[in-house]
């Protein structure tokens, strides 16, 4: 047994044991000592949530033995570090992914199965940790993943929501939103750390003065300070013994408890500075619809990029003092999308008011620290926040962003002398009756590299929302397609496909995905197309129970499950694929079946609580799915659903049971999707525009294999200025009869007018997701899919390739990249090798 020594004291503590009778060994002592459950309590739901929560704490020990060993490599090796800071973590569940990573899961499984517990029960005890909203806050997650399983020195930082997005209900079809309080039953995969709690400032006022070698400073006096307690969450590498760290900050009041007030009878007074201090940390992505909401999402930005800068420039002090001169050197710090962009002002204003920097000094570790990744086209997420409300909240970092663009101006003006139409384009402030702060200018002038996350997305940022930026520094923008990590999207969630694709080409892809290529061949072997159809069947028919379970809605066995399930936005166009179902269902009432072929539609999603059309489209859906569930007509022949309460768990199983991914988005407004890449991993194969990591989807699987329709970028961009939605009802009767079905209130008929919103929408020429112009091209898409699934034999060949074919779409690709060409970290370990 290997042995450490404790540097606190002469105890010598032997290694935990990493077998299934040490495990139990610990989970029993969490259980009867900790957790005080008898031995003789009978079997229970609180006793089943209380083994899972021991076996969380047995897990997290073993995690803590290697944490602190990567720490201590770190620490010794002393190379660079990179940091990276987002809103979003969407971790999803643990249990799996740590027994997974630490190579303990048949272990687990059989020595718990010998105390009568079962692993996959005890896992859905979990719940799923609610710090994401959809696609940003899982490639966050993924990401980590990868970082640790390349053992990379990357610490995550984000925030430690107590009630996550929200819980979704459907209630007479409608959203109704729930607090996802996560955290009600414990959270055993976490270790608190008081001793490292920030100090985070709002409000006041500056002041200047003159410090003792004669300079003017400034300083932020006068402020309603706010705690951030750290608490942090193990990240452990793919069976290489390195274990990173999430860092999640919660707000907290510096005086909890005002004693004055209370004895004076003011109750709600004695804690009001308790209660306003924790809103900042409270919940995920507060509507920000009203004044009181914008000012939140302000602090909670402010809130993370203050508390994880403070906490960087402490370590380095610690260990250098207050020289910097090579700290740019040895960090970088990566701003998931436009949220923690204020960091670029709150480090200059750390390193210049706490520090004793003058503003070069300063400018040149931040310029060449920040490194920024944009995730979205659309202008509503590009954070713009007004003067007064920075002036109000955040004084003095309003001071060094004035700063930070007047410096950045007059560089530009000198290049481009007269052309105040380009100053006013890439202003960090955009001056008008309500000014505003541009949070993705000042994240650009501030970074010394801008990435988009896929190849047309970066193009767009290029040619169109920073095309001014990429004329002054070309050199600054890059492309890092994304993609998600194999672990837990293919390893844990699909095991029985796993195995079959080790046993035919050995286990190297599961450090490698690329490796995946070799199982192309497999296409065309019979048996082993039986073999994965059977698999992939057998997962399909898990998925359509658990629907079953949750909606009662009866799915057909064996029919196409079509699947589309992502966050409710109007550019992702479910609405397109909702007409499409009235199609089907109006060629049933027609009688047109001679060719049918059945399906089953599945939906899941949630709508933001204030994006009035999002839900209006939730409740469309499941008012046809209501009609058409309900005719005798469909029967066998088409079912639809709307699955509630979508997130990371229910994921892990629908990626796994569908046929057909819907990645439907209007060319050039998607980023770059990551469902998209999970479906394909899984063999499900794609329809889809031209659009986000769609497009290098099909390359890598070949344009035969994937069911392309509808307008490309260019083609949406010319058609705009002169698009008539009638042109194109005029063109297509199948459509006339779809909208007429709407006109007309079948779907709603004690309800008229209800979707009288959406007809609006679809037929405004301004209509900016252009969903009837793709409308036909998609039906006759959705028809040659229909063709291929009548042939099974020629539709597991497309499966097979597709799975073959996604390697490139692993994280660990992306991080690599990020790696080679921004970060240039040095692994603490060599690939291939162990920490132990």
């Amino acid at each position: 047994m290997n042995r450490k020594r404790s540097k606190n004291s002469e105890c010598i503590l032997p290694d935990l044991a990493m077998d299934g009778e040490g495990l139990c060994r610990d989970t029993q002592h969490y259980l009867f000592r900790t957790l005080g459950v008898p031995s003789a309590a009978p079997q229970s739901e609180s006793v089943s949530g209380s083994v899972y929560t021991a076996l969380g704490m047995a897990l997290r020990d073993r995690l803590v033995e290697r944490w602190n060993r990567t720490e201590e490599k770190r620490l010794a090796t002393q190379g660079k570090r990179a940091f990276y800071l987002s809103l979003e973590f969407l971790l999803g569940r643990s249990l799996h992914n740590t027994l997974l990573n630490l190579e303990l899961e048949e272990v687990a499984q059989s020595a718990l199965s010998e105390q009568g517990w079962e692993l996959a029960e005890l896992a859905e005890k979990e719940a799923d940790a609610g710090l994401g909203n959809g696609g940003l806050g899982r490639l966050a997650a993924c990401f980590l993943d990868s970082c640790a399983s390349l053992a990379l020195p990357v610490t995550g930082y984000g925030i430690r929501y107590a009630y996550g997005m929200f819980r979704q209900e459907i209630r007479a079809g409608e959203q109704v939103e729930e607090p996802d309080h996560w955290l009600k039953n414990g959270y055993p995969w976490e270790l608190k750390r008081p001793h490292r709690v920030r100090h985070i400032p709002y409000g006041g006022h500056t002041e200047s003065y003159v410090d003792t070698a004669g300079r003017q400073r400034f300083r932020w006096v006068g402020t309603h300070d706010v705690l951030a307690v750290p608490y942090d969450i193990p990240i452990p590498g793919y069976a290489n013994g390195v274990v990173n760290t999430l860092r999640l900050w919660r707000a907290a009041a510096t005086d909890v408890f005002d004693l004055g007030e209370f004895n004076a009878g003011a109750y709600p007074e004695a804690v009001a500075a308790k209660n306003a201090a924790e809103h900042i940390s409270m919940v995920l992505y507060p509507n920000d619809s009203s004044e009181n909401g914008k000012e939140l999402r302000l602090r909670q930005q402010y809130f993370l990029a203050s508390a994880s800068l403070q906490d960087v420039l402490a370590d380095w002090v610690d260990l250098h003092g207050e020289d910097f001169s090579d700290f740019a050197a040895q960090h970088v710090f990566q701003l998931n999308d436009t949220h923690p962009s204020i960091s670029v002002a709150e480090l200059m204003r750390l390193l210049l008011d706490e520090h004793g920097l003058d503003w070069d000094a300063a400018w040149a570790i931040t310029s060449n620290t920040m490194a920024y990744t944009n995730h979205t086209l659309l202008p509503e997420a590009l954070e713009r926040w007004p003067l007064r409300l920075f002036r109000q909240l955040l004084p003095r970092v309003l001071e060094i962003i004035y700063e930070i663009n007047a410096r950045f101006l007059r560089e530009v003006a000198r290049k481009n002398p007269g052309d105040s139409a380009l100053l006013s384009r890439v202003s960090v402030i955009e001056e008008g009756p309500e000014p505003m702060v541009r949070m993705a200018n000042l994240a650009v002038v501030g970074s010394f590299s801008v990435n988009g996350v896929a190849a047309l997305h970066t193009e767009l940022l290029r040619r169109e929302l920073f095309h001014d930026f990429s004329q002054l520094w070309p050199q600054r923008f890059n492309n890092k397609t994304n993609g998600v990590t194999p672990r837990r999207w293919l390893q844990s969630a699909n095991p029985e496909l796993c195995k079959l694709i080790s046993s035919k080409i050995g286990t190297a892809w599961q450090q490698d995905l690329a490796a995946l290529q070799d199982l192309a061949p497999f296409a065309d072997d019979s048996r082993f197309r039986k073999s994965w159809g059977k698999i992939r069947a057998d997962n399909k028919e898990r998925l359509l129970a658990l629907i079953a379970r949750q909606t009662g809605v009866q799915m057909i066995p064996g029919a196409l499950l079509d699947t589309q399930v992502k966050r409710i936005h109007e550019y992702k166009r479910q609405l397109l694929n909702a007409l499409h179902v009235v199609h089907l269902y109006d060629r049933i009432k027609r009688g047109d079946i001679a060719d049918f072929t059945p399906r089953n539609v599945l939906f899941a999603g949630k709508a933001a609580p204030g994006y009035f059309m999002a839900k209006r489209i939730i409740r469309f859906i499941n008012e046809i799915a209501r009609t058409i569930n309900g005719d005798p007509d469909t029967q066998g022949l088409l079912r639809v659903v709307f699955l509630p309460d979508y997130r990371v768990s229910l994921m892990e199983k629908i990626c796994t049971g569908t046929d057909l991914s819907e990645q439907i988005s209007t060319a050039g407004k998607e980023a770059s999707g990551t469902g998209n890449m999970k479906f394909m991993m899984n063999g499900a194969l794609t329809i889809g525009t031209l659009d986000g990591a769609n497009i290098e989807i099909r390359e890598a699987v070949g344009a035969e294999h994937f069911f392309l329709f509808g307008l490309n970028a260019e083609e949406v961009a010319h058609l705009r200025a002169q698009y008539q939605p009638q042109h194109f009802v005029d063109a297509d009767m199948d459509l006339e009869r779809v909208l007429h079905l709407l006109r007309s209130g079948y779907f709603n008929p004690y309800d008229f007018g209800l979707f009288d919103c959406l007809l609006d929408a679809v037929l405004s020429p301004y209509d900016p997701w252009m969903v009837l112009a793709d409308f036909s091209s998609y039906k006759q898409k959705q028809q040659e899919v229909a063709e291929l699934w009548r042939d099974q034999q020629e539709w597991l060949r497309f499966s097979i390739r597709n799975t073959a074919a996604s390697g490139v779409f692993s994280s660990d690709r992306t991080i690599r990249e990020y790696n080679d060409e921004i970060w240039h970290l040095t692994p603490l370990v060599a690939a291939g090798s162990s920490l132990g």
